[in-house]
């Protein structure tokens, strides 16, 4: 998660302490070795992010204890490849020398598919209390918002913002708890009040991190030199002028 406030210098790519892991940057090598395109790790993703939605859908739908616990340990393992995908088309865009200009592209869209995925499945897991579908999906909604108000900001000149409480990594890793404590509680009466709650948290944490990246994104454009003028040119001239 981002600290920085609006004064420091705004960052241009995620703070990720992995990236420095010795066992990262050998993997990173070896994809760059085999020449694989950093696109192809980002729509790799996807895959990934599907397995993990059908995995937690289908595991909501049985009534079978081993089945579920199968599903949920699944879809656990769907969640960390897609954010090792993530992790890995930036390192060998970057690292590798291997970005192109549709990169952005192909970093961004995925991703978003992906937090639908995730997060609307986890909704259907709980398929003994259906409201918690919508929840799943205001979650991805909100998911994605989060994730609109940092391409925002890049695109308004005031850089990359990635506060939380709830950014990517976060959610994720949340979501993965989820699924684990689920597989550990199945036959208990903590079976799908786990999942719930998490969507809850899930949900509440992304609209406070909107709220705080657009503030502080604001606070960047509004203190920026220039920027009054900037907007009184490019407000619409009043009829007669």
């Amino acid at each position: 998660m981002n600290t920085s406030t609006p004064t420091e210098p705004p960052l241009s790519r995620r703070p990720l302490e992995v990236r420095k892991t010795r066992w990262a940057g050998r993997f990173a090598h070896l994809l760059t070795t085999w020449n694989i395109a950093p696109n192809t790790i980002s729509v790799a993703g996807i895959g990934f992010s599907v397995l993990a939605a059908l995995a937690l859908i289908l595991g909501g739908q049985s009534e079978m204890l081993s089945l579920q616990i199968a599903c949920l340990l699944l879809a656990a393992l769907g969640i960390q490849c897609r954010l090792l995908c993530n992790l890995f088309d930036g390192m060998v865009a970057v690292e590798g020398g291997k970005s192109t200009r549709s990169g952005e592209l192909f970093n961004e869209i995925p991703d978003r598919f992906s937090d639908a995925l995730s997060l609307a499945g986890a909704g259907y897991y709980v398929s003994a209390m259906p409201w918690v579908v919508d929840v799943g999906w205001l979650a991805a909604a909100l998911a994605i918002i989060t994730a609109y108000v940092r391409a925002l900001g890049a695109s308004t000149g005031a850089g990359q913002h990635f506060e939380g409480p709830m950014a990517k990594p976060q959610r994720m890793a949340l979501l993965t708890t989820a699924c684990v404590g689920e597989a550990i509680f199945v036959a208990t009466s903590l079976h799908g009040w786990i999942m719930t709650w998490s969507l809850i948290i899930i949900a509440l944490g992304s609209l406070i991190t909107i709220f705080r990246r657009a503030r502080n994104i604001a606070v960047i454009l509004e203190s920026t030199p220039g920027a009054e003028a900037d907007a009184q040119a490019a407000a619409p001239r009043q009829e007669g002028e």
